[in-house]
């Protein structure tokens, strides 16, 4: 049994389709059929059940994939392990994130130091970070809601404010303060139903007495504040992002009932390895936002 049998069955796995797998993997399809039958006759029973051109794992792959994630993501930790002795600057980063605003400077300023070190970066919802952390295809993940698990850590890098903003001609704008209950019957422009924002901010109207109206989903957080500018609705808005602001941002009111704020961390799984760069990467993030949160109380 090869290294290379149990990658080409592993993305066979994924996919459930030959074709693809092969395409993918960049060989020839009769080839891959050949190395799954071969892996096959080692282990002495079948891993998929082929329908025609149709094949699905089985019970007998469904066990064998679990075995060979875990095995392939070993050999990948011992190989950046290895790699670490080379030092820092051959170090790579597999990052994930709910909160775009400040990646680009927060990245950029890391890289500028360590120019050399390998980095992907993917912003995702909340449930899959979880997932992608305890499979080990993420080093890190910064989210707005802390992970209960026992398997996970979890540091706390900062509690932000969280505003309303509207448009310009909205009834409320000019107000400097108001209460959430207030906005029971108005239409909210939000981000998709499974981050970790919008979760905080559906329960933030629960506890004023009504349902958030989300009249408007968006992929991206920086769409919210153009689409409050074009009369879309209104949005809540945390404080980050008035730090360095893209573009101008008006009628920002304070919410005064309940008390809306935001708790921004830091996740690891405590069974992966992290490379000497993700450890350096940890304690940077730890660091820039120790630096930035002085400048959030003042606003």
């Amino acid at each position: 049994m090869e290294i290379l049998q149990l990658k080409y069955f592993q993305k066979v796995a994924k996919l459930e389709h030959i074709t693809k797998a092969a395409e993918e993997l960049k060989i020839a399809q009769p080839s891959l059929s050949n190395t799954i039958a071969r892996l096959e006759n080692d282990l002495g029973v079948p891993l998929f059940d082929r329908q025609g051109r149709q094949i699905k794992l089985n019970r007998f792959g469904k066990i064998f994939l679990e075995r060979v994630n875990k095995s392939l993501l070993e050999l990948e930790e011992g190989q950046r392990a290895v790699q670490d002795l080379a030092g820092l600057s051959k170090g790579s980063i597999t990052f994930s994130s709910s909160i775009s605003k400040i990646l680009p400077e927060l990245i950029g300023e890391f890289l500028a130091k360590y120019p050399d070190v390998q980095f992907r970066q993917v912003i995702e919802p909340i449930s899959s970070m979880k997932k992608s952390l305890e499979s080990g295809e993420i080093d890190l993940c910064m989210a707005s809601l802390p992970f209960e698990d026992s398997e996970i850590d979890w540091k706390t890098l900062l509690t932000e404010e969280i505003f309303l903003i509207v448009p310009k001609n909205h009834k409320f704008a000019g107000r400097k303060t108001v209460q959430l209950c207030e906005l029971h019957s108005e239409t909210f422009i939000n981000l998709n139903a499974g981050f970790g924002y919008r979760k905080i901010t559906d329960k933030f109207c629960r506890d004023a007495g009504f349902i958030q109206n989300v009249s408007f989903e968006v992929g991206e957080p920086y769409a919210i504040v153009r689409l409050v500018e074009q009369g879309v609705g209104v949005a809540f808005i945390p404080a980050l992002d008035w730090l360095n602001p893209t573009e101008e941002i008006t009628h920002r009111i304070q919410i005064v009932e309940p008390t809306c704020q935001l708790t921004i961390g830091l996740a690891w799984s405590k069974n992966r390895y992290l490379s000497l760069a993700a450890l350096e990467f940890k304690k940077f993030i730890i660091d820039y936002f120790q630096k930035i949160s002085s400048d959030i109380k003042s606003i």
